[in-house]
């Protein structure tokens, strides 16, 4: 067989554009915030990841345009060479800091971060042991890892009996890595920390929480799921993002300063990729300040989303409960997502739809997120065009 042949024999995405209801690769032309505009008209954005709606902020912007004026675009080279700036030290020394650990490092991505953490760490005769619904990021760590000879293992979804089950079948004088989403990104459940945490220590088990969807959203000012439960001085690594609240593009680990050492020298995915460019440093540093000095923007973001949980519950819909930014309504079958979807973005209002295999048969939804940045009338307008969609496809 050839190897292109699954290539011409996938069509889904042809169907779909062909029933007029494809809901990606929208290009958006302008972006406010809450408010973008695509295909020439004015759309309320209701599935950004921009939590605290900083990617227009004057003071971000600022920052990202005088650190290409000074730097210029690019950093031509990766941090262990050529590519290191005053800002990338700048940003780990701060966010150090920001989240009360020995040391930060710095990737290009979020998704690169994973993937240079984790199969630098575990190695020949170890073991990963992953929450099943963990993003796609930790996954393909995990699976670099064990073609380096390591071991990995998953446990059913935030289900801590069955990582107590998982973990008890590892032998006991290895070296183990509990890897786990902080908040979830398709249902926005928060992990259960505390009860993750003893299991760790029972077993001498490592810990790695991915606060991509946390930073910004819980914990004390915003510093997370750690935070959140008061177990900053527990968790051994905390990967994240700059992508969301931080308005930006890159990643950071934070962690011991001798563990972040080792990744710094051993990373094959820091060493051979290009540093994070001037301009997202230095918005991310912005962004950072303003998160330090205006943390009444992470409760306007919780308070936005409860508002919207409260009006889309009351309207008759099925969404998974929670206390993060993230509120999914499930549809159900992916027809009904494709032509809810299509509803909702014509008559104004831009939603994640997400569908089987991405989420299980039966939970596929409108994943909604929320910003500090809506107000009342755009929150409002959303329930209201829900409502309409819901009620037009039979959901409500």
């Amino acid at each position: 067989m050839d190897l292109f042949t699954k290539c011409y024999e996938f069509t889904r995405a042809d169907e779909v554009k062909a029933l007029g209801v494809y809901p990606y690769f929208r290009p958006i032309e302008e972006n406010e915030g809450p408010v973008v505009q695509i295909e020439g008209r004015k759309i309320i954005m209701a599935g950004s990841n921009n939590y605290l709606g900083l990617t227009a902020h004057p003071k971000v912007v600022e920052a990202a345009v005088k650190a290409v004026e000074k730097y210029g675009t690019g950093c031509s080279g990766s941090r262990y060479l050529t590519g290191t700036l005053d800002l990338h030290i700048e940003l780990e020394e701060r966010l150090a800091k920001f989240f009360n650990a020995e040391a930060v490092l710095l990737f290009s991505t979020g998704y690169q971060t994973a993937q240079g953490v984790i199969p630098t760490l575990v190695g020949r005769n170890e073991y990963i042991i992953s929450d099943k619904d963990n993003h796609a990021c930790i996954m393909a760590g995990n699976l670099m890892a064990k073609g380096a000879m390591g071991n990995f293992l998953r446990y059913k979804h935030n289900d801590m009996d069955d990582l107590e089950k998982v973990i008890a079948k590892v032998p006991s004088n290895s070296a183990k890595l509990i890897v786990s989403d902080g908040v979830f990104s398709t249902g926005g459940e928060i992990v259960d920390l505390p009860r993750l945490n003893e299991i760790a220590k029972k077993h001498k088990a490592r810990i790695m929480i991915d606060d991509a969807h946390s930073v910004g959203v819980i914990g004390k000012g915003g510093r997370g799921t750690a935070s959140e439960f008061n177990l900053e001085k527990e968790i051994d690594l905390t990967m994240g993002t700059f992508s969301k609240t931080f308005a930006s593009l890159g990643g950071f680990v934070a962690g011991p300063e001798r563990v972040i050492n080792f990744i710094k020298h051993f990373s094959l995915a820091l060493i051979f990729s290009a540093s994070p460019t001037p301009a997202s440093v230095a918005a991310a540093l912005a962004a950072l300040d303003i998160l330090e000095k205006e943390p009444e923007r992470v409760q306007k973001l919780i308070s936005n989303a409860n508002y919207m949980r409260k009006n889309l519950k009351a309207k008759g819909f099925n969404i998974i409960d929670g206390r993060t930014a993230i509120v999914p309504v499930i549809v159900g079958n992916d027809e009904l997502a494709f032509k809810m979807w299509r509803l909702l973005y014509d008559s104004g209002v831009f939603v994640n739809v997400f569908v089987a295999p991405g989420v299980p048969e039966g939970r596929q939804m409108m994943r909604t997120s929320y910003m500090a940045t809506h107000e009342k009338e755009h929150l409002d307008e959303i329930t209201h065009l829900f409502e309409k969609a819901g009620k037009a496809i039979g959901l409500i």
